[in-house]
């Protein structure tokens, strides 16, 4: 009986000495994935804490005997928050002024980049330059010429209020021309003896070659004017064409004091909108930024 018990007893320490080297190999394989984890449960814990929130009693959040999780979901909260403001329509109102900036900044980059990019012009560098210097400026420091300009056009409290001021943008202009400067100018010189125009070989040589840039610049200008608080705060003074930031200013006046369960409720309605855009094109995104050069 011995001589059978005495390769079972062998095959202990070895199983072992295999589980232990394929533990060491995982970790070296997936280190990353070990050290981004702690950040990523670091950087979604503010919106975790948002979301319980919206579901707890007034009572509960100052209570620290309470816990972390509410005793019973509070869901209504959320009809509340809806009731303190027109939502609906401020929501109608984000859509609109974002998707209107972002298409009119998308044609006015595109068109100013290939200019910088592609073709001479007297004063060419020095226009670019103070493409430049606009980014340097912060963007309040430009809210009292808007304002004066957007009044002498005669659009205040209105939706081309929220929109005219942001037609173009220095960042996206100097962000695409150096994507296009990346694109060879021989499949330019390709297109031309195509028979194909500026425009034309800008739709079908420079355009496809720098999609991840452009999504990249889409994304941060959708979140930009998405949360801009300040300036459709200076331009408007009726419900009818307010935006979602400005309700959430609603919730939180001093004079009142803040209800944080329904500030928080609205909250989760203003950034659900950005999330579930995430969700849906994460792959896009991903990809936007980790391919923005030419393959």
């Amino acid at each position: 009986m011995a001589t059978l018990q005495d390769p079972i007893e062998l095959s202990a320490p070895a199983t072992s000495r295999g589980t232990l080297l394929a533990l060491r190999t995982a970790l070296r394989r997936n280190w990353l994935h070990f050290v981004l984890l702690p950040l990523m449960l670091f950087w979604i814990s503010p919106l975790a804490w948002i979301i319980i929130t919206s579901l707890k009693s007034r009572t509960e959040v100052f209570d620290p005997n309470a816990g972390i999780l509410p005793a019973v979901l509070q869901w209504g909260n959320y009809p509340a928050a809806m009731a303190v403001a027109p939502f609906g329509t401020y929501l109608i109102n984000s859509v609109l002024a974002t998707g209107g900036i972002l298409v009119c900044e998308l044609i006015t980059i595109t068109l100013a980049a290939y200019a910088f990019a592609r073709l001479n012009f007297p004063g060419k560098n020095i226009l670019f330059t103070l493409f430049l210097l606009q980014i340097m400026f912060p963007i309040y420091a430009t809210f009292l010429t808007n304002f004066v300009t957007v009044r002498e056009l005669g659009i205040l409290n209105s939706l081309p209020a929220l929109i005219v001021p942001f037609v173009a943008s220095g960042y996206g202009t100097f962000m695409l021309r150096q994507a296009f400067r990346q694109v060879p100018t021989e499949l330019a010189d390709a297109a031309r003896l195509d028979g194909c125009g500026h425009l034309g070989i800008l739709w079908h040589v420079y355009l496809p070659l720098v999609k991840p840039t452009l999504i990249a610049f889409s994304i941060i200008a959708v979140v930009t004017h998405w949360n801009d608080y300040m300036w459709p705060l200076l331009v408007t003074n009726s419900e009818s064409v307010r935006t979602l930031p400005i309700g959430l200013g609603l919730l939180a006046k001093s004079d009142s004091g803040a209800d944080w369960t329904r500030l928080m409720a609205a909250t989760v309605v203003v950034v659900s909108p950005l999330l579930l855009f995430f969700v849906i094109f994460q792959r896009r995104f991903v990809d936007s930024f980790m391919h923005a050069g030419l393959k």
